[in-house]
């Protein structure tokens, strides 16, 4: 059996198995379109409002991190033109 091939990531720093900030993105948009479609049951619903959650918290996570990455860089520039 062939192993599968990972995930590569965009972003430096990140797991190779940890989804891309798009991906995560474009996930949370299906399970919207899912839940809001109506036709789950009441268990699916909530597995994908769990899954949601998960992936919206990873993604400000994410977020965070390349909040800080600029925030670095416009310092290191800063230092540079003083």
């Amino acid at each position: 059996m062939a192993a599968t091939p990972k995930k590569k990531s965009s972003t430096k720093g990140e797991s190779p198995d940890e989804p891309a900030f798009d991906e995560r993105l474009a996930r949370l948009e299906e399970l919207v379109a899912e839940l809001e479609g109506g036709e789950l049951t009441l268990e699916d619903s909530l597995s994908r409002y769990g899954e949601g959650v998960k992936l919206l918290r990873s993604a400000r996570n994410q977020l965070e991190g390349y909040r800080q990455k600029v925030e670095e860089l416009g310092a290191d520039s800063a230092n540079k033109d003083a």
